[in-house]
């Protein structure tokens, strides 16, 4: 039995001081429901919310946004994976789905993280390692990633500006998504010339926190066909996790949890990386974009700066990637990433893109990283 995606409903990201958490998720719970057209609230089985709890003041979110929703009586659940909860969530729904637990499941990603201070958010982020051993020594997210990007151009002679490319092509693209934080444009003379961060990271490097809301529908395959015109069948998962401490990762070049759960998503959907149309991936940092063409098997490793020199992650290129804007552009409300990834590929198979369409787009693939590599979801998807 296949899994279809049968609604999508996706948010402005931003910084929302507009809307509660639980009004972040009906905006895209809402234009779920309108999307999919026929489908009332009592054809849904359960809810699954895709969120990080630490960054909201309220506690037990799926509680208080299936109450908002108007999904009482039916169950509803938390998943949480840091960056990649609500991918999680995708994945259980198909779980429950497949099982014959569920026939139709609302998955929402979603996250306010604007309610904290920013010293709060650095505090939090910065013990997405191991408490124990890394943060206790004042290790920060960005500080991390730039642990992978040092080594990177250490091994392989990544240039910044190679990393800063990645930043130039989703500002690109982010600049025609309506739902994005930043819809400008950047040079790679401004991007080098910016604030530094955490070398050789400089502001241009690094996405930024957001607010927001993306909501998916999915169905089996009898009541999706039935509920849909064209449903998008998720047709390969993988998942894998890696050491919480950088300390016991085998090497900083790569993220071995990305290159597990890819081998897995290709051999389910029985695809190569060289058949992906279009892909969506985590992008938190430009050197993550850099690591993942290469961990899923777009480039050879080590290859990634040439990757990006050539355009190649660019429409006409071999494989478009982010042309949503990615993280760098779109805005990283943690929860909601996942599930604003899946969104995109999914209106790219639709041929619902508009001036961001890749041409006869029929195959995508979406990278979800949580933390620092501690899980990462490849979702493979057709149309």
């Amino acid at each position: 039995m296949k899994v279809g995606i049968v609604g999508i409903g996706h948010g402005k990201f931003g910084r929302r001081s507009d809307a509660t958490v639980q009004e972040l998720a009906f905006e895209a719970f809402r234009l779920a429901m309108e999307d999919t057209g026929n489908l009332d609230r009592k054809d849904i089985d359960a809810t699954i919310i895709g969120s990080v709890p630490e960054y909201h003041k309220q506690r037990s979110l799926p509680g208080v946004v299936a109450e908002y929703l108007g999904m009482n009586d039916q169950p509803t659940w938390l998943t949480e994976a840091a960056c990649a909860s609500s991918s999680a969530a995708i994945r259980s729904a198909y779980m429950a789905i497949r099982s014959g637990m569920h026939e139709v499941v609302a998955v929402l990603g979603v996250q306010k993280m604007t309610e904290l201070e920013t010293p709060e958010l650095l505090a939090l982020m910065g013990r997405v390692g191991d408490v124990q051993w890394e943060s206790i020594f004042g290790t920060t997210f960005p500080g991390y990633y730039a642990f992978y990007a040092n080594r990177h151009m250490h091994e392989f002679g990544t240039t910044h500006e190679q990393m800063l490319k990645v930043a130039v092509k989703n500002h690109h693209y982010g600049a025609m998504n309506e739902k994005a934080m930043f819809r400008k444009e950047i040079t790679i003379e401004k991007a080098l010339a910016a604030a530094p961060v955490a070398d050789p990271f400089t502001v241009f490097d690094c996405c930024a926190n957001a607010d927001g809301a993306a909501c998916l529908i999915l169905a089996s395959e009898e009541k999706a066909k039935k509920l849909h015109d064209t449903p998008i069948w998720l047709e390969g998962l993988g998942c894998a996790s890696a050491a919480m401490s950088l300390l016991r990762r085998p090497d900083l070049v790569s993220i071995p949890s990305a290159k597990a759960a890819s081998e897995q998503a290709f051999k389910q959907a029985s695809v190569s990386p060289k058949d992906i149309a279009v892909a969506d991936v985590h992008d938190c940092f430009t050197i993550a974009e850099i690591l993942a063409y290469e961990d899923i098997g777009f480039c050879k490793k080590g290859k990634g700066g040439k990757f990006i020199d050539e355009e190649q992650s660019y429409i006409g290129g071999s494989n478009p990637i982010n042309i949503d804007g990615g993280l760098k552009a779109k805005g990283h409300p943690v929860g909601a990433t996942g599930a604003s990834q899946t969104y995109e590929i999914v209106t790219q198979l639709r041929g619902d893109a508009g001036k961001r369409q890749v041409d006869g787009a029929d195959v995508g693939l979406t990278h979800n990283v949580g933390g620092i590599g501690q899980y990462t979801f490849v979702h493979i998807y057709k149309r």
